[in-house]
């Protein structure tokens, strides 16, 4: 519960976060030029543990070949942003002790490697960061995190895209999900409206 409640302190203590962004990463040694072969990993709240991960050139080759052929349309692109960030998770996961990584904050609570929205974000928007730093994103630019606050809902923080041609942004959530599986990508504006899975309406309260 610590690492959560520190977590939150975090968020009401940036006022960046606040005002609904959240550009600010949580730790100062966070890579923020990443690379395939140097990058880090967020988890156990908060990003309490920072992993250092290198990948193979044929792993960063599995995701370069989401992306091949160029995709014709930002719909078609945000589709394989999906698939990437996904398998991204799915080959740092062992790497990392993170594989386990349950969807939502309190699924996994108490083992290592469990992520809340902060280690979530984070990580997707370094994986982000790295597709476009290579050239793998061709309708879509990396967006500053954002942070939504709704009465009687924890505070919650999404990585972000923004459409290159019409500057429409778009939420990137990987936090209602276990560890691998694709994320949600939506309207950001629908996502600050408080938007969740359907499966998780009877536990809205708890995000």
């Amino acid at each position: 519960m610590f690492k959560i409640l520190k977590a939150l302190v975090f968020l009401a203590g940036t006022g960046i976060a606040l005002n609904g962004r959240a550009d600010v990463f949580v730790r100062a040694d966070i890579i923020t030029d990443p690379d395939p072969a140097h990058f880090n990993i967020c988890y156990d709240y908060g990003c309490a543990s920072l992993a250092w991960v290198k990948l193979s050139e044929d792993q960063w080759q599995q995701v370069s070949a989401v992306f091949a052929p160029p995709a014709a349309t930002p719909a078609v692109e945000r589709e394989r942003i999906r698939r990437a960030i996904a398998l991204l998770e799915s080959i740092a996961g062992p790497m990392t002790g993170t594989a386990h990584d349950k969807g939502g904050t309190f699924a996994g609570f108490g083992q290592t490697g469990q992520m809340d929205c902060i280690d979530e974000s984070t990580n997707t928007t370094i994986y982000l960061t790295m597709l476009q730093k290579y050239g793998l994103l061709r309708w879509h630019n990396v967006g500053d995190r954002s942070t939504r606050w709704l009465l009687f809902r924890w505070p919650h923080t999404t990585a972000v895209i923004e459409e290159r041609a019409s500057g429409r942004e778009w939420a990137v959530d990987s936090w209602f999900l276990d560890n691998g599986e694709p994320p949600f990508v939506l309207p950001l504006e629908t996502w600050k409206d408080g938007w969740i899975p359907p499966k998780r309406q009877a536990g809205a309260a708890g995000d």
